[in-house]
Order: C-alpha cells, then structure tokens, then sequence
C-alpha cells in the first residue's frame, strides 16, 4: 500500500473515458448511507466515497488502451480517503 488513494476502472471498448469512469464511481452514491456510513448490502461504495474525500485535494488520472482494446483508467488521490469509520464529508 502506497501513500496514495487508488481507484481503477475497467472498460472493454476504446470509447471509455476518464469521464466515464468518474461517472460509474459517482453512481455508487445510491447506496451509500451518509447517517450510518455504510454501504448497501453487497454493493460497492469506495469508489464513490475515495472521490469525494474531503481532504483528497491532489488528483492524479491516466488512462491507458490496452493491446486486447480495453481501457484502464487509474486515479490516485492525495492524502488518501476511505479510513474505516470516517465519513468522506
């Protein structure tokens, strides 16, 4: 584990931007529940809570096509967010 916050996005077609994978990582907010911070049964909000971090203020994205035609797209975040038992904001 490095000093970072790191979320990755897997796309199989070329088309998949970084735009793309914020919006899927934003679309986890639905089951996230600000009162008890925590997160629906068997869904995944890390994603969404990593990119609203209050005190992640350095951002640092790349995207990459890979030789089978997916996409990867890689964020890191400064300081790094989801600590068990912190609300993101």
């Amino acid at each position: 584990m490095g000093p970072y916050g790191e979320k990755l996005f897997l796309g199989r077609s070329t088309s998949v931007t970084g735009t793309v994978a914020v919006q899927a990582w934003v679309g986890e907010k639905q089951y996230y529940n600000y009162v008890s911070n925590t997160c629906a049964t068997g869904k995944v909000c890390s994603h969404y809570t990593q990119v609203v971090w209050n005190v992640s203020i350095n951002l640092g994205c790349a995207r990459v096509t890979c030789n089978s035609g997916s996409v990867i797209v890689i964020c890191n975040y400064d300081p790094p967010g989801n600590f068990p038992g912190v609300r993101p904001y």
